[in-house]
């Protein structure tokens, strides 16, 4: 007897093993038909999985997030099976699920054109209408070698060869193709509607650029219909969006080959990077936050102590002078520990809160590199807080608080928050996990935050919580963290005299609001489609003239206005106005000044909104005044179309 326990917390026995697939059935022929996958004990496995125990079981339908991934999952393997239908002599390697799809790994002897990939999801599309059933088998680890090799499979191989020995391996047949796998995948191929190939790039073997470099193609696949096409309406507009191409067209930033991954800011870029950064300086002096300042590099035995060389040794640059081995540093609290340790410390200082406006260098792989969202040299608005257990809460509520007044700032409103807790393999004692752990949870609550646990997810050292925003189009991007560390302080011997006289360690608080500074200034380009709040604008005004008769007052206004702290240019070329006006609106200023002989006469200016708006003749001083308070407002009410 096998008694299965469902969801709603019902009990169905059966009188010998089942299948997932007969529990289904059990329950409707509706739901039977609508199964992608089961979650017995936890665990998400095929409809074919033999349960032979008392367990608790969940079907798996595309209503579900594991039901999703299953999906994409089984249509990564549908698309290596129509590449090697159309391409009999291209080798497959891996094909992962992806955020929002998926994408496979192959080797072939020449590269692949759109065209190709037009006729694989064609093919694609009739291998799933012929809904082959999915099967899985298991080899010994040495026969599945064998096996593939035999078919040409070199790389295949070369995966199953690196299993321990002796260890067996699943693979999954649809059709005429199989391939390696853990699964779990569809049940049969017609459970795989709603799916469309993106693109294809090039990929190193084993992400090792001294290996060959492989084709990968990308995919997104979904549950229905129309989230596919809601999918590609939000790539389309993002397309639109794009910072590198509105990077070029507002001239604010290239990437150069002489130096990959990293940024050369043009003076307009350089503009809203001082924007950006001079807010959060203000953050950091209104919030008790000390600025520092730390080097870029730093010796090698430092590294060492922290762990970083153990782990980020590959993603570090090295340099060597007078026999000494140094490292540009990937991150910069070592340097804040050792600014701390700079005389002694009470109790009474703390919380004592560093802050950094910190460049920071990681030697990322060129195939991940990304405009300036993904770069190799990047500056955060780093901080971190050394506090006691006890203060751990309170500086998490202060935290949040002040994150979530920076992004309303900025125009977002729309915040994620997530809790990582304990890994498996982790330092400290459970007592102070439990500890770190409620301080941060607690510190969400009192903020009235609603959030989500990921077990399993946080740091080594400690928990962490994400703060991940959502842009205008729905995309989230993950930029603020805080970080309880009470590992760090203590490798680099970080003290503070306690109440009781004797030292303590502190707890350190690694935590930050926009992150990389470059990649917020993408995700703002983004967001805003290049039209910058007036606060942020690198030119926030543009003065015209009609004919060179207004020219020497439109410079008067110009002056007046910049000596208002106002960005002000002016176009006094002998352009008709109405291409001066298409132009600079191209550019998406926010307003555009257009002085004529009437103006002129009256003292007053005539002024158009972002967007078209007219907003009619004015004093100088009432647009100056309108001017402050769209800048104080911070938001972007003004229309991002044009």
């Amino acid at each position: 007897m096998v008694q299965i326990t469902l969801p709603d917390g019902s009990q169905r026995d059966f009188a010998s093993s089942v299948t997932v697939a007969e529990v289904a059935a059990s329950i409707g022929a509706g739901l039977a038909k609508a199964a992608l996958a089961g979650k017995v004990d936890g665990k998400v496995v095929d409809t074919s999985f033999v349960i032979d125990k008392a367990s608790t079981v969940a079907i798996v339908t595309p209503k579900d997030a594991d039901g999703l991934e299953v999906i994409r999952h089984s249509t990564a393997h549908l698309l290596a099976y129509a590449v090697k239908q159309l391409f009999p002599k291209a080798q497959v390697t891996i094909g992962p699920v992806i955020e929002n799809g998926f994408f496979y790994d192959f080797s072939f002897e020449r590269p692949f054109t759109m065209d190709d990939l037009v006729a694989i999801e064609k093919r694609m599309t009739e291998l799933a209408a012929k809904d082959e059933p999915v099967v899985r088998r298991v080899l010994p680890r040495d026969e599945a070698v064998a096996y593939f090799k035999g078919m040409g499979e070199h790389y295949k191989a070369e995966i199953i060869g690196s299993i321990p020995a002796g260890e067996d391996v699943s693979l999954y047949r649809e059709g005429s193709f199989e391939d390696l796998c853990r699964g779990p995948h569809v049940p049969s191929t017609g459970k795989l509607k709603h799916f469309k190939l993106m693109k294809v790039a090039g990929a190193y073997w084993r992400g090792d650029h001294r290996n060959e470099m492989l084709q990968r193609i990308y995919g997104t696949a979904w549950a229905t219909k129309e989230e596919l096409a809601q999918h590609l309406k939000m790539l389309e507009e993002a397309e639109k969006r794009d910072h590198r191409k509105l990077g070029r067209e507002l001239d604010l930033f290239h990437i150069d080959d002489y130096s990959p991954g990293t940024v050369f800011w043009h003076p307009k870029g350089w503009t809203l990077w001082q924007q950006v950064e001079q807010y959060m300086r203000q953050v950091y002096q209104d919030n008790g936050y000390q600025e520092v300042k730390g080097p870029q590099i730093l010796d090698k035995g430092l590294w060492e102590k922290t762990g970083h060389w153990d782990k980020y040794r590959e993603n570090m640059f090295t340099t060597e002078s007078e026999k000494r081995d140094y490292a540009l540093k990937p991150m910069n609290c070592p340097g804040h520990i050792l600014i701390f340790k700079q005389g002694i410390k009470s109790y009474r200082d703390l919380p004592l809160r560093y802050g950094e406006f910190g460049q920071c260098h990681r030697n990322e792989p060129t195939g991940g590199l990304h405009g300036i969202m993904r770069v190799r040299a990047f500056t955060q608005d780093d901080g971190h807080i050394f506090c006691t257990e006890a203060q751990i809460q309170s500086e998490v509520v202060a935290f949040t608080t002040l994150l979530q007044k920076v992004y309303r700032d900025f125009g977002f409103t729309k915040i994620i928050y997530k809790l990582s807790t304990r890994p498996e393999k982790r330092i400290g004692t459970d007592e102070s996990w439990d500890y770190a752990e409620a301080a941060l949870a607690e510190g969400l609550r009192a903020s009235g935050c609603d959030f989500e646990i990921l077990p399993g997810e946080g740091a080594f050292y400690g928990p962490k919580i994400e703060y991940t925003l959502k842009d205008a189009i729905g995309r989230p991007w993950q930029c603020g963290t805080i970080q309880v560390d009470p590992n760090l302080p203590g490798r680099l011997d970080a003290e503070f005299v306690g109440e009781d006289g004797a030292r303590h360690r502190p707890i350190m608080l690694h935590r930050a609001i926009v992150g990389s500074l470059e990649r917020f200034i993408g995700i703002l380009i983004e967001e805003t489609a290049g039209a910058l709040p007036t606060w942020l604008a690198p030119v926030q005004v543009k003065v015209l003239n009609i004919t060179d008769a207004q020219a020497e007052y439109a410079k008067n206004v110009v002056k007046t206005l910049q000596n208002q702290g106002f960005r002000v240019e002016s176009d006094l070329r002998n352009e008709k106005i109405t291409y001066k006006i298409r132009e600079h609106s191209m550019q998406k200023v926010p307003y555009l000044v257009v002085i004529g002989d009437k103006e002129m006469a009256a003292g007053a200016v005539a002024v158009r909104a972002r967007g078209g708006q007219d907003l009619g003749v004015m004093t100088l001083d009432a647009f100056c005044q309108t001017l402050s308070a769209d800048v104080a407002r911070k938001s972007n009410p003004q229309s991002t179309g044009e």
